[in-house]
């Protein structure tokens, strides 16, 4: 009775580890290799797979996700013979389980390993400045070397950044003054161009009130030549106006002796005044002028 029970349950057991073996079901981004009596056989896709129990088994599982790798820190020289303390980050993928399998021991210490080696030749072509200056040809150029390297392991180096570039204290004090010295360059640059644009916004400014000024003096003298010029065309006409009322004066009748009188009171004042004005005596070179000028004044006088 014992026996009769025991059987079936070893039965059992046999039956639920042979299928625990058979089946096995691969997460999705996964890579399981096979191997069939210690030879590769198949790489089980994501989903359900079939394995045959005690002749294959699971020999490596790979995820094909996007694996990070630090890359230790290490100590490279620059072409002009200043060590730097360089430390980055390898993004890498598997893309053949195979060939990652079976392709290296440890195809992770090797690219590690390499990345180093890489970074070390790339920066000791390079001098102290350029290494800042040019990061990212640096990173293009290990991800280059190491992508040609990684096609036996089943890898894809998708990318590689350099964390940090740490040169040493002395020469990040030196830097550090050049960077002052240059801000200071910088500020006096942008102070003179302020005096500059200052200097010239002044002359500029003295230049156009200078303009205006010489403009408004030029419109004044133009405005008073203008008004002198009126003032010429005013009198002119008026002059002319009493030149004709003169000549329309004359023309009427007792004209010509009223002028002739007014010629000869002329005379007279003028000579009276002369005789005042001076202590000599003036006496006319021809007499008979200033008596005609009487005579004719009197005989106006006793017409009118």
């Amino acid at each position: 009775m014992g026996n009769a029970t025991l059987i079936p349950l070893v039965l059992a057991v046999i039956i639920v580890i042979f299928i625990i073996k058979t089946f096995k079901i691969v997460p999705q981004q996964h890579a399981w290799v096979v191997e069939r009596l210690g030879k590769y056989d198949r790489t089980l896709s994501p989903g359900l797979g079939f394995v045959t129990p005690f002749i294959e088994r699971v020999a490596y599982k790979h995820s094909l996700k996007e694996v990070p790798l630090d890359v230790p820190s290490q100590v490279c020289i620059t072409k002009d013979n200043t060590q730097l303390q360089v430390d980055g980050i390898i993004y890498f993928q598997i893309t053949d389980p195979m060939r990652a399998s079976y392709g290296s021991s440890n195809y992770v210490f090797a690219i590690t390993q390499l990345a180093q080696t890489l970074l070390r030749s790339v920066i000791g072509k390079m001098e102290l400045d350029k290494t800042f200056e040019e990061r990212d040809a640096i990173n293009a150029s290990v991800v280059n070397a190491l992508d040609d390297a990684a096609v036996n392991w089943g890898v894809k180096v998708l990318r590689y950044e350099i964390k940090d570039l740490t040169p040493p204290a002395e020469i990040l004090r030196s830097m550090q003054a050049q960077i002052t010295a240059e801000r200071e360059k910088r500020a006096l640059i942008a102070a003179s161009e302020g005096r500059k644009q200052e200097q010239i916004n002044i002359a500029t400014g003295e230049r156009e009130a200078y303009i205006a000024r010489s403009e408004g003096e030029r419109q004044a003298e133009i405005n008073k030549a203008q008004g002198e010029a009126s003032a010429i065309v005013a009198v002119a006409e008026a002059t002319a106006d009493a030149i004709r009322k003169v000549a329309e004066a004359i023309r009427s009748p007792g004209g010509e002796q009223a002028v002739q009188l007014k010629v000869a009171e002329r005379a007279v004042d003028a000579y009276a005044q002369l005789a005042q004005k001076n202590n000599t005596m003036i006496v006319p070179g021809n007499m008979t002028e200033v008596s005609a000028l009487i005579a004719t004044a009197m005989a106006l006088i006793k017409k009118t």
